[in-house]
């Protein structure tokens, strides 16, 4: 008779304090969120970081897999630097040759952070031989869609996420 009873306490215990450790990680989620938020926000305030792209996805094509090619965009208050993949349609003006993707770099106009679901960055930066409209939504867990339209070819999106960049 002790047995079953044992065996009863234990299950009980054990069910118990699953449920405790439950209710403890839910209420320690919202405190994690705000550090993550504040972290991000500081970050993108900075204007010095560096997206990596891990899916880059043109207008009518399948998404391409970029993780692990090195595929980024540096920010910095001085220049961004962009050195991704370009799938999609060029327009007239394009110089023919080899393609040279969606590589550019010029010093950022208009930087501007919003908030309201997640972080919104816009900015132009005109480049060489076009301009270039970037905006960047990062949620606070630093995973971003970036987005790019030029004057010379269809808006290309990437998916991937925000670091810290040092020079």
């Amino acid at each position: 008779m002790k047995t079953p009873s044992f065996i009863f306490a234990a299950i009980f215990g054990l069910a118990l304090g699953t449920v405790s450790a439950q209710k403890k990680n839910l209420k320690e989620k919202p405190a994690l969120e705000n550090e993550n938020s504040n972290a991000i926000e500081s970050l993108l305030n900075s204007q010095t970081f560096e997206f990596i792209a891990t899916t880059a996805y043109a207008i009518s094509e399948t998404p391409k897999s970029i993780a692990g090619s090195g595929y980024s965009v540096t920010f910095s208050p001085e220049k961004i630097v962009s050195n991704l993949p370009y799938y999609g349609r060029a327009y007239s003006g394009m110089t023919m040759g080899r393609d040279k993707g969606m590589r550019f770099k010029g010093k950022p106009e208009d930087f501007t952070v919003d908030k309201k679901n997640e972080y919104l960055v816009n900015t132009t930066v005109y480049g060489e031989n076009d301009t270039y409209e970037i905006s960047l939504s990062v949620n606070t867990s630093g995973y971003a869609t970036l987005s790019i339209s030029s004057n010379d070819r269809g808006t290309i999106t990437y998916q991937g996420e925000v670091k810290y960049f040092s020079e």
